[in-house]
């Protein structure tokens, strides 16, 4: 047991450190999108980061992956480079970045499930009760900041975080394989060739005419959420399981409540501290339900 209680501390900070990254993003994308087309900006902060990583591996003259090691690449990408961006970047042309924390909230159930699926983790059945009932806390606050009814971008939100849950399993068990900062690298460049085409026709006529509190929030998309923030986030759900450490982001709902309070200046409600008592409750109720012997040091 001992042995396994420093991997379990490290985990936890680089999970943090991730959630605490992310849990910007919407803050940022809303920021983003009032002079910026949607598509320009859930696409375009990946050429932006692509270049980024087109530096970081060649400089550290990293291994090229495998035939095999492409293809999961690729799917990799199209839930965490294409697929989230894309989709959660159009919901915010429309709704609240704080409405928008609270579907988000639903990532660690979709990641906890994918990981079942594809990393055959099996977490027990008091995490599964702790990540549902936290769940459905953010979709009762969800159901009551919609006056009990979804929005046309509620299901955007829901598709996105269909689309992330798959990208972070998939991009954890290759992690393992290459190393995390290499995994999101590699799936970056990976999808220059797609996304160049539309981030092209998206891209604003005059990029003077564009308001500095839009490019900020375009530049922290670009750099912090499609790009650093993985290199944390991969390694510790390489490092503790990806139900285990995934689950962390049950936070990050209330992390970007915070943070549209401070940046967009939307308004906290007390229903929001009440769900974010229970969701705190139900992740420290769900990670003393996993066994330590569940984490898997990873050396990259």
């Amino acid at each position: 047991m001992p042995k396994h209680r420093p991997a379990n501390r490290q985990s936890l900070a680089l999970g943090l450190l991730g959630v605490f990254c992310f849990s910007l993003t919407l803050p940022a994308t809303r920021l983003a999108v009032v002079d910026l087309d949607p598509a320009f900006v859930g696409l375009g902060r990946a050429i932006i980061a692509a270049s980024l990583a087109a530096i970081a591996l060649w400089a550290t003259k990293a291994t090229i992956p495998t035939r095999r090691q492409w293809l999961r690449l690729g799917a990799t990408a199209l839930g965490v480079v294409i697929g989230f961006p894309l989709l959660s970047s159009l919901a915010m042309k429309s709704v609240p970045a704080a409405h928008g924390a609270v579907i988000v909230g639903l990532i660690p159930l979709s990641t906890a499930l994918f990981g079942a699926w594809l990393a055959k983790e099996r977490p027990g059945p008091f995490f599964w009760l702790s990540t549902t009932v936290g769940s459905a806390a953010i979709v009762a606050f969800s159901f009551m900041a919609g006056a009990g009814a979804l929005q046309a971008a509620d299901f955007l939100l829901l598709g996105s975080v269909i689309a992330v849950g798959f990208g972070y399993a998939e991009g954890a068990r290759l992690s393992k394989e290459i190393g995390a900062w290499q995994t999101i690298s590699w799936a970056l460049l990976l999808s220059v060739p797609v996304l160049l085409p539309p981030v092209v026709m998206s891209a604003p006529a005059d990029i003077f005419a564009v308001r500095w509190t839009s490019l900020l929030g375009f530049a922290y998309v670009s750099v912090v959420s499609m790009y650093l923030a993985f290199f944390a986030w991969y390694k510790g759900l390489s490092m503790g399981g990806i139900a285990r450490v995934g689950q962390l982001q049950l936070l990050q709902p209330f992390l970007t409540l915070a943070g549209a309070a401070i940046i967009l200046g939307e308004s906290i409600q007390a229903s929001q501290i009440i769900a974010a008592v229970i969701v705190l409750c139900c992740v420290a109720v769900g990670r003393k339900s996993l066994p330590a012997n569940t984490v898997v040091i990873q050396k990259h």
